[in-house]
């Protein structure tokens, strides 16, 4: 809200004249990395009191992890989960009803049990709801404060596991959650502002507050969606369509891959421990940050970098926030990668400090300052290093056919050395770095989506009954969003068909289009399938094709968002010099200069090694690379 009223000041517009309000959250994020969710009753049909228990039997980690792991605990406790009697079977009949006095005498166990939230999971619910109906009814009537999630509303898709997890996550939060959005809403309100409020979903598409309240777990990845988003909107300026994102923060780095102009989606969203079946964008993170701390552990004897951060307080040495524990904004101080000035001038950096501090870690190898320094850069790099591995080469893409573009505080200052290891350039800083997740969360639109369960081999169904559901699908889809107040011209449709050879455990979310789909739609779609399978995993299979979930998406219009042009030059970047620097680079101090951001013209080309210094960022030039700079102000940097 400080944030609301001086941009609203500084802008000179009433708050009554803003029509769309975007925001992205960690509340959810949070709630669940802090286990401050709230606690949850789960009712589940008899025989599966255990689900959340039993889980995937998957243990992460080496051969030995099955000894050492401590389990997480599940988010509905086993002393907070009931067994009813009524059972659906596998194609949604009805083979036994469900007994009222047994579903009542179980809820009133879970009122006593004092539960803040309600998940009602039930055997094959996907198919027929109408028992989780039945059961909600009488939950309200018993507890009627409580929120309560249905599994067959929030993930109608088989595995139920993964369906009874997802809900109970939901509902987990939505307390929270909940309180969140309507104090943001009410305060809004109260300042004059009635346009629409819409929280960025974890996919990368926007979502009324009033539907964020009933479906937080969409909501989890809202934080590093929005950096996405907005890495998305500077490619399509820049002119690249193949993107690697580096989002790096206090804490953490967070990587993504956006391949011919569209982001990859996973049909997962993890945070923590915790692995749920919503829709998100294919993010991975790293504990590698400017304020991730460097150790020299006594039993190996070896440099290691994070992931334990300073945070922001006392944060690193450097901040004389009280901070001694040595970190990589320290390393990036000592080594003249961070001018003492930061925020334009506002914020002063302690290099002495950060000395100090980087001189414990040259002490304990046996090298000199520099030297140690320049060690925490190039373990924290090849962490980001290691991150974008397992989004591009893991997942059968070359890195060298992808741009990579630095964002967040620290970015800029690693992506030129991150662009030589991974062979990805140009190495893009774009404009205001340091914001890009707000300025995603502008260029973006709404979204919403709803999944089905087929479950068929290709001789088991056809192109008709498969466009009818999708039909179907997309009509309660759009639904929601002219609910949501976007208008019906303005809302398109996507969708996804997971599909997988008989026999196997997991599918392939594969795009469909329905136009001309009932003129053998299925059999381009298993062609499609098995070249996709290929590229994966280098083999096809001979097995009958299997469709398992169907998915809608409708999307409204994504909002006009210019960019700006800035004042042509004429490639001399003289007038933005600052003044003569030193950087420690490849093993020497190497003559450098400084320069304002702000005063670059397009077409400027500012050869390494350069430091580029602006409002919330610094960009790193590293020698033999050249930065060019584009007409709306973004930074490439390439191999002089």
């Amino acid at each position: 809200m400080t944030g609301v009223n001086a941009v609203c000041a500084a802008a000179g517009v009433d708050p009554a004249a803003v029509q769309v309000f975007l925001h992205g959250t960690t509340v959810a994020t949070n709630a669940i990395l802090e286990g401050k969710g709230a606690r949850v009753g789960l009712v589940t049909t008899e025989g599966y009191r255990q689900v959340l228990q039993i889980a995937r039997s998957l243990v992460p980690g080496g051969l030995a992890a099955w000894i050492i792991w401590p389990k997480p605990e599940p988010l509905a406790r086993l002393e907070d989960t009931v067994e009813i009697k009524g059972r659906m079977d596998a194609q949604g009949r009805e083979v036994r009803p469900l007994d009222k006095a047994d579903v009542r005498a179980g809820l009133d166990y879970l009122k006593r049990q004092g539960v803040q939230a309600v998940t009602v999971a039930l055997m094959n619910s996907y198919l027929n709801g109408d028992h989780e109906l039945q059961v909600a009814e009488m939950a309200r009537a018993i507890m009627p404060d409580t929120p309560i999630s249905l599994s067959h509303q929030v993930l109608p898709e088989m595995q139920e596991y993964e369906r009874t997890l997802t809900t109970v996550a939901n509902v987990a939060v939505r307390p929270i959650v909940g309180l969140y959005v309507r104090n943001l809403r009410e305060k809004l309100r109260a300042v004059g502002m009635q346009g629409r409020i819409a929280l960025l979903r974890s996919d990368g598409g926007l979502m009324s507050s009033e539907k964020a309240e009933e479906q937080p777990v969409s909501l989890l990845m809202s934080g590093p969606a929005g950096g996405v988003a907005g890495a998305l909107w500077v490619a399509r300026n820049a002119g690249l369509k193949n993107v690697l994102t580096l989002d790096v923060g206090g804490t953490s780095t967070d990587v993504a891959l956006i391949e011919q102009g569209e982001p990859r989606r996973s049909r997962t969203t993890a945070v923590g421990h915790l692995t749920v079946r919503a829709s998100s964008l294919d993010v991975k993170t790293v504990g590698a940050g400017g304020g991730s701390i460097a150790k020299v552990p006594e039993l190996t004897g070896a440099l290691r970098v994070g992931p334990e951060s300073a945070g922001a307080v006392p944060g690193p040495a450097a901040y004389g926030k009280g901070g001694t524990q040595p970190t990589v904004t320290d390393a990036n101080v000592v080594l003249g990668y961070l001018p003492e000035n930061l925020l334009g001038g506002t914020f002063q950096l302690d290099r002495e400090a950060a000395k100090a501090a980087v001189q414990t870690i040259a002490d304990a190898l046996g090298v000199d300052l520099y030297e140690a320094a320049r060690g925490i850069i190039d373990i924290v790099n090849e962490n980001m290093f290691g991150a974008l591995r397992m989004i591009s080469v893991q997942q059968g893409y070359d890195p060298r056919d992808f741009a990579l573009m630095g964002f967040g505080g620290a970015g800029p200052l690693h992506v030129n050395a991150v662009a030589k290891l991974m062979g990805s350039w140009p190495a893009v800083s774009p404009v205001s770095p340091g914001v890009l997740c707000a300025l995603g969360d502008a260029t973006t639109r709404m979204r919403t989506e709803t999944a089905r369960s087929l479950s068929k081999r290709r001789s088991e169904t056809s192109d008709r009954e498969v466009v009818a559901l999708l039909t179907e699908m997309a009509e309660q889809t759009r639904s929601e969003l002219r609910e949501d107040g976007v208008a019906d011209k303005d809302i398109s449709t996507l969708f996804e068909i997971d599909v997988r050879y008989h026999g196997q455990a997991f599918e392939v979310p594969m795009t469909v289009e329905l136009d001309g789909f009932e003129n053998g739609g299925l059999d381009r779609l298993a062609a499609a399938f098995d070249e996709e399978h290929r590229r994966l995993f280098t083999f096809n299979m001979e097995a009958e094709h299997e469709f398992v979930n169907l998915r809608a998406t409708a999307l409204g219009q994504v909002l006009d968002i210019p960019a700006l042009e800035i004042e042509a030059g004429d490639g001399d970047p003289s007038p933005a010099r600052i003044r003569d620097h030193e950087v420690w680079v490849e093993g020497r101090m190497r003559p450098a200069a400084i320069y304002d951001r702000s005063r670059l013209r397009a077409g400027d080309r500012v050869p390494g090694p350069a430091i580029i210094v602006e409002m919330d960022s610094t960009t790193l030039v590293l020698p033999d690379c050249e930065a060019t700079v584009d007409r709306f102000g973004n930074i490439l940097i390439n191999p002089a």
